[in-house]
């Protein structure tokens, strides 16, 4: 359904299961104003179109032992198709890479790497990432403390951006 417009409702589903996945069909029928039967509905075409991707726990990393965040900025070699996707690929097998973004600039990709322990992320980035095919250069930085981690979009921006531009 690649051509259903999102309404006020499809919205308001999606910000509600962004905030708290977990809850009933009956509470987030219940907060978004309608009945629960079409409410599933509209939930399973939302994830049907892929608007929905997934629901996950939000785990505490430090409580669970991975004392460690780094941010790693990868330089490739070269920047062909083939060894782009080479390279995601090659991200997706690595268990500390949490998250693997192409970007545009002086680096060709940011990796979101947790571990338990320095040695261990020092062991990944020495023994595989560095020894990786195509990789020509690395930087890391080690996170010291976050700030703000806020899962999805921010609805309320684009709630304001539709009623301007209504």
């Amino acid at each position: 359904m690649p051509g259903h417009r999102l309404d006020p409702i499809d919205r308001k589903i999606l910000s509600e299961l962004q905030a708290d996945g977990r809850m009933t069909n009956v509470e987030l029928a219940r907060r978004v104003g309608i009945s629960a039967p079409p409410c599933l509905r509209r939930v399973r075409v939302l994830e049907e179109m892929g608007l929905i991707r997934g629901y996950h726990a939000d785990v505490d990393a430090r409580a669970l032992g991975f004392e460690v965040q780094v941010f790693a900025n990868v330089g490739l070699q070269s920047q062909a198709e083939a060894d782009l996707r080479a390279f995601e690929n090659r991200c997706r097998e690595w268990p500390l890479v949490r998250e693997c973004h192409m970007l545009n600039g002086e680096v060709d990709f940011i990796l979101k790497c947790v571990a338990p322990d320095l040695s261990s992320f020092q062991a990944f980035l020495t023994d595989q990432l560095l020894t990786t095919p195509n990789v020509a250069s690395v930087k890391t930085s080690l996170v010291i403390r976050g700030a703000k981690d806020e899962p999805g979009v921010p609805f309320d921006v684009l709630e304001d951006r539709l009623s301007r531009s209504a």
